[in-house]
């Protein structure tokens, strides 16, 4: 079984290293306070900041990176572990209305007979928007949602894994630590600076087995010579504003590669990443680091799929992530998610116990149906149940808290090869979530009056479940009242 590594970066050159490297890992962005992290560790010891050598700085922050993660992703799987109720699993394509439609779509007409001719069967792939089932009795099962689902481990179950790596990368030259310059100014002085001469490209590597807890780290370091550029190639390299936010000001795989005349030690440190270090690292965890290859040979990369090709273009930073890619499927449609896709629909109650809002997002232009409202959520990664999936992209997407809340039952739509589930959830007792659109898939993230949410120009399979959906919210609050 292939073992998932979750990178805390969302550096594109060090995602660009591990899949050339045969890993596409799950990006998740630490978030760290870096001088806030220095500062702690050094009181600690009782040095301050700047005692701290460039191996020791670039230790603490990838173990912060890294630490801060874990911390999250506990969060997702004791959550999705205290998950009670049931799991309603729908077949539409079993329903007999739709076994019937595609009994007829799959004939010939008469005049195409007589022609020759067929007509087009309803599994040929048409848009990538969702199936419209409304007025559709499909049949469905129950059964308890911990269930486990054919083939997924997930955060709680027994196998090793997934793997956090955390990185930091700093450059030393005369003494002094660099990280990036951020701004114009200091990236000149210090491109200036460094031309003809040399320096030390540190960087730090933290692993963390989640399923163990267990860390182990060290860094990379390599000597970086500079070649004799001119005032003119640093403004025109300032420009393409490359230097502000890498280490050292300067990148070995972009613009700056023709500055740097030579490297002694592992290139790929300078990158970001050190493979030979990172294999090493794994290796002391007992896992092989071939366990952790998942990109087929000749795959295309990620950063080549198109997201959502019926609708304008993504955003050029949009990151993709291992489950991300389209799936044909049998009710004639594209679905977004190689292992499925899923969301929580997460609802608040008031003192009596009612359902007064929920939690929906207003889905950016550039996404597939643009501008309508659903819910948050998206593409199940490598090895993560849909709970799982649908708690983190919902935090990633609209800062729902996993420790803020009780997920309390599911429904989850069957098509075969491609399945939605819905997670139901409430605000715990004494809790509260505070919704806001953390990345640019959203327009907005609101929380809609339930009353409201029919008046809402809804994606597709929200305006054919909400029914639905809003009676079993009322149910399980009915059922979950006190809790």
């Amino acid at each position: 079984m292939t073992i998932s590594i979750i990178l805390a970066s969302q550096s594109k050159p060090r995602r660009d290293v591990l899949y050339a490297a045969g890993i596409c890992p799950t990006i998740k962005v630490s978030h760290v306070d870096e001088p806030a992290a220095l500062e702690q560790a050094a009181c600690k010891i009782g040095v301050p900041v700047e005692r701290l050598d460039v191996g020791h700085r670039v230790a603490i922050l990838a173990r912060a990176k890294a630490n801060a993660v874990h911390e999250a992703y506990r969060a997702v799987a004791d959550t999705a572990k205290a998950a009670t109720g049931e799991r309603v699993i729908a077949y539409p394509l079993e329903a007999e209305q739709v076994r019937t439609q595609r009994r007829a779509d799959a004939r010939p007409s008469a005049g195409a007979a007589a022609c020759g001719q067929t007509s087009q069967p309803v599994s040929v792939v048409s848009s990538a928007i969702t199936r419209d089932f409304s007025g559709i009795t499909a049949p469905t099962r129950v059964e308890p949602i911990d269930t486990p689902i054919s083939g997924i481990q997930g955060l709680n179950g027994p196998g090793p894994g997934p793997l956090i790596v955390g990185c930091d990368s700093m450059f030393l030259f005369d003494g002094e630590c660099y990280g990036k310059p951020h701004d114009e100014a200091t990236a000149r002085e210090r491109l200036r600076r460094m031309r003809g001469r040399s320096g030390e490209l540190w960087t730090g590597h933290c692993v963390i087995d989640f399923a163990t807890g267990r860390a182990v780290q060290d860094a990379s370091r390599a000597v970086v010579y500079f070649g004799d550029y001119s005032d003119e190639d640093i403004e025109r390299y300032i420009a393409t504003g490359e230097p502000l936010e890498v280490a050292g000001s300067f990148t070995l795989e972009g613009f700056g590669g023709a500055f740097i005349d030579r490297i002694d030690g592992d290139p790929h440190g300078v990158i970001g990443i050190s493979l030979p270090l990172l294999r090493r690292l794994v290796t002391k965890l007992d896992i092989s680091w071939t366990d952790l290859w998942n990109v087929k040979p000749h795959a295309p990369n990620p950063e080549e799929l198109d997201k959502h090709p019926d609708s304008t273009q993504p955003p050029v930073e949009n990151v993709h992530q291992p489950g991300d890619g389209w799936v044909s499927c049998a009710c004639g449609r594209r679905h977004w998610g190689t292992h499925g896709a899923a969301g929580i629909l997460l609802a608040r109650r008031n003192d009596a116990g009612e359902v007064t809002h929920v939690a929906m997002q207003h889905r950016a232009q550039w996404s597939a149906e643009g501008g309508t409202w659903g819910i948050p959520g998206g593409a199940i990664a490598d090895n993560e149940t849909p709970i799982e999936g649908a708690l983190r992209e919902s935090f990633e997407e609209a800062n729902i808290t996993p420790q803020d809340i009780e997920v309390v039952g599911s429904y989850r739509e069957d098509h075969g090869p491609w399945a939605y589930t819905t997670v139901f959830a409430f605000e715990k007792p004494g809790h509260e979530v505070h919704l806001r659109a953390n990345d640019d898939e959203s327009m907005e993230i609101a929380w809609i009056p339930v009353d409201d949410v029919p008046n809402r120009k809804l994606l597709t399979a929200m305006r054919t479940d909400w029914q639905r959906f809003a009676d079993r919210l009322r149910i399980l609050s009915n059922a979950n009242q006190g809790r």
